[in-house]
């Protein structure tokens, strides 16, 4: 049998990028549950190793986030992003959110306000906005000082999910990228850039008729510190 030989050029290196995404992404969800096992197992006296675990589950979670834009940005192929629409409760999706967190939340004495109505519910891709949302709340964790409100709300056929912290605020220069278009996306705005362009791409995938979702970044709120909001038609 002659032997068969592959040119570097004959491979689909982004359907392999993919796939080693994916990979890692299983691994990294492993590595997640052996963390949260080895937390629920450590003494609550032994203050120093709960923090050292509770950061690294939170450096972790911040890598699988990041792999799954990855992923998600190669299946649209970085232009429309296909989702799953379905009626979700949002008390459910809020819940799902925070309890995935409750490591470092717990840690750092976080006091998480949920504010919605008990029914409350809307048609979306509910893992694409947990995504959206987890990521929100990941950056308000380290960033707040004591509090973090989650809420949601409808308003004028619109559903809002808003959440706002206690720390110091947006930098100006992340309010600024709060709009940066894909074409004028650099890999040196870091993880940031990616994550509001993500959110942003999540958003306007859901639309009715001329009605697309639309995310805006701002400082203040009720607790003064930032505030994010995703609106959903």
């Amino acid at each position: 049998m002659p032997e068969i030989t592959t040119s570097p050029s004959s491979i689909d290196f982004s359907s392999v990028l993919a796939a080693a995404v994916h990979d890692m992404k299983n691994s990294l969800f492993l590595l997640l549950q052996s963390i949260e096992n080895l937390a629920d197992a450590l003494p609550e006296q032994d203050a120093a190793s709960r923090e050292q675990v509770a950061n690294v589950h939170y450096e972790a979670s911040r890598l699988n986030t990041s792999l799954v834009q990855i992923l998600s940005l190669y299946r649209a192929e970085l232009e429309r992003l296909p989702i799953t629409v379905d009626e979700c409760f949002i008390d459910d999706l809020f819940s799902d959110v925070v309890g995935s967190n409750h490591i470092y939340i717990k840690q750092k004495n976080i006091d998480i306000e949920v504010a919605l109505t008990d029914d409350l519910s809307w048609y979306l891709d509910s893992e694409l906005i947990y995504l959206l949302i987890n990521d929100m709340l990941v950056n308000s964790l380290r960033y707040g000082n004591s509090k973090i409100r989650l809420s949601a709300f409808t308003e004028d056929n619109w559903l809002v999910i808003r959440l706002e912290d206690d720390g110091p605020g947006y930098p100006e220069a992340m309010l600024l990228n709060s709009s940066t278009r894909l074409s004028d996306f650099h890999v040196s705005q870091g993880r940031t850039g990616l994550g509001l362009f993500f959110a942003r791409l999540i958003a306007s995938a859901h639309a009715q008729g001329e009605n697309c979702g639309e995310i805006s970044l701002f400082n203040g709120g009720t607790l003064g510190g930032s505030v994010f909001e995703v609106k959903l038609p």
